[in-house]
């Protein structure tokens, strides 16, 4: 003898320690510069149709009004990944750069794979290339001259240094930045790079500041989008429905149970 409760209990147990997991990993990188938080989002399973709602209740053509389903629990739908634009933090530091609007900087691998990145805490290479704090290249590659004496990035991604003995600015590169149909398509790969997926659609690069793509600023991180509050909040909800849950499968046992007893 088998009770339906167990096992839809279980699905929700199930589904709210992903919840959780999901959760936790908001909260553990609160301050992870550029991240984008994630929502877990459910979908209710199979029902069973005990009676069809619509059927013919009588040989006088009458229906059935609402009918009986049972349903069977809850899956997980996707986790799906807010892409809102987080608060910009100021450093003062010349190669850290901020995104404000739409946009990812587009990150050589080693592989030769193209990687993007909303982290814009950037430094130089022993070349003066402007690369990550990992040391891959920034593209499209700009390289800052020996001896500069300052670096100077402006909001449309043009990248000017100061020479000993030069009265002007000197052009060295320009940056540029990549938009996707489908931001949440990304798949994550850690070190807050992101790969380009079927789902995401292709990159499709252009100018900071023109039509579709936002400015950069120099001297600013964009920081994390979480917010703690409605994190703790999830993190309670998510931890009651559980909880609710594992009472449903104590109650269920209980009254199988009981049954057992009645029946021997």
């Amino acid at each position: 003898m088998t009770m339906r409760a167990l096992n839809t209990a279980a699905t929700g147990m199930q589904a709210q320690q992903l919840n959780v997991e999901v959760i936790a990993n908001n909260i553990a990188n609160m301050n992870t510069t550029g991240f984008k938080r994630q929502r877990a989002e459910f979908q209710d399973l199979l029902y069973q149709n005990i009676e069809r709602m619509g059927a013919t209740s009588s040989d006088q053509g009458t229906i059935i009004p609402s009918g009986i389903q049972v349903g069977s629990g809850v899956k997980t739908g996707a986790v799906f990944r807010i892409t809102t634009q987080g608060d910009l933090l100021t450093t003062e530091k010349s190669y850290d750069l901020a995104i404000e609007g739409r946009g990812y900087f587009r990150v050589r691998m080693p592989s030769g794979e193209t990687a993007y990145t909303r982290a814009g805490a950037f430094g130089v290479n022993a070349d003066g290339e402007i690369v990550t704090p990992d040391g891959f290249t920034v593209e499209p590659g700009i390289r800052v001259p020996e001896g500069a004496l300052s670096t100077t990035i402006n909001a449309q991604g043009q990248v000017y240094v100061r020479i000993a003995g030069q009265t002007t600015d000197t052009l060295v590169g320009q940056f540029d930045l990549a938009v996707f149909p489908n931001e949440a398509g990304l798949e994550a790969q850690g070190s807050n790079l992101y790969l380009e997926t079927p789902a995401s659609g292709a990159a499709q690069t252009g100018t900071p500041g023109s039509t579709g793509f936002g400015q950069l600023r120099q001297g600013f991180l964009e920081t994390s989008n979480v917010n703690a509050v409605a994190e703790i909040t999830s993190l309670i909800t998510a931890q009651r429905a559980y909880e609710m849950n594992s009472k449903v499968i104590t109650a269920s046992d209980e009254m199988l149970s009981m049954t057992a007893r009645l029946t021997r």
